[in-house]
């Protein structure tokens, strides 16, 4: 009993970086869609599935959480952790539905470019989870990386701004302003999300490293 109890010193720290795998695979298939608008159904549902593993990891996490009364810091931020790195892929899943769903013909190229950021995003959200299991060895690294996400979301929220002014400017009819106008929240709200994570793994890497 007291052996389940007490769990190995990198379970929370594998549950991470395999979190963070699944939304880089997950943001990097949401650009090459929007690269190439071809074959939605078939590559939605590959975002889909992926999205799909993801959940099955964050439960299996959130499991252990509530299982095991050593962790390697506060359950709180864990749970912090845990939940932002799921949204990112659920926000980014949802802007791929919506792509599948609404009939869009024409991608805009500020979609494109607003997914690109978020696969910048993830990749430096990736590096800063990997450096959570050893953080006390090279802090900083993490904390460059927590630093670039969030000039990352700087940039996103530029290009929400800018594809919205663009998008009322080209004089699109009311329904397509609508579609991309949901479409382009969803991706830059994955972006939020990331920084979210940032700030989380920012705050433990000052408090324990």
């Amino acid at each position: 009993m007291l052996e389940r109890l007490m769990p190995k010193s990198d379970d929370f720290f594998s549950d991470f970086e395999a979190q963070a795998a699944t939304v880089v695979e997950g943001a990097k298939l949401l650009k090459a869609l929007l690269e190439d608008f071809t074959e939605v159904p078939r590559k939605c549902q590959a975002i889909k599935d992926v999205e799909h593993r993801a959940d099955d990891i964050t439960h299996r996490a959130f499991e252990r959480l509530h299982t095991q009364f050593i962790t390697p810091f506060d359950r709180s931020e864990i749970h912090r952790i845990l939940s932002r790195i799921d949204d990112v892929l659920d926000l980014a899943d949802a802007a791929a539905e919506r792509l599948a769903l609404y009939d869009i013909d024409v991608v805009l190229p500020e979609a494109r470019e607003l997914a690109d950021v978020l696969v910048l995003q993830v990749e430096k959200m990736e590096l800063a989870v990997k450096g959570l299991r050893t953080m006390k060895q090279d802090p900083d690294r993490i904390l460059d990386a927590c630093k670039e996400i969030n000039v990352l979301e700087n940039k996103a929220d530029t290009l929400l701004r800018r594809t919205m002014a663009q998008l009322f400017k080209r004089g699109n009819d009311p329904l397509t302003v609508m579609k991309w106008k949901e479409i382009i929240d969803l991706i830059e709200s994955a972006t939020d999300r990331a920084e979210d994570v940032a700030n989380v793994i920012e705050g433990v890497v000052l408090e324990h490293a």
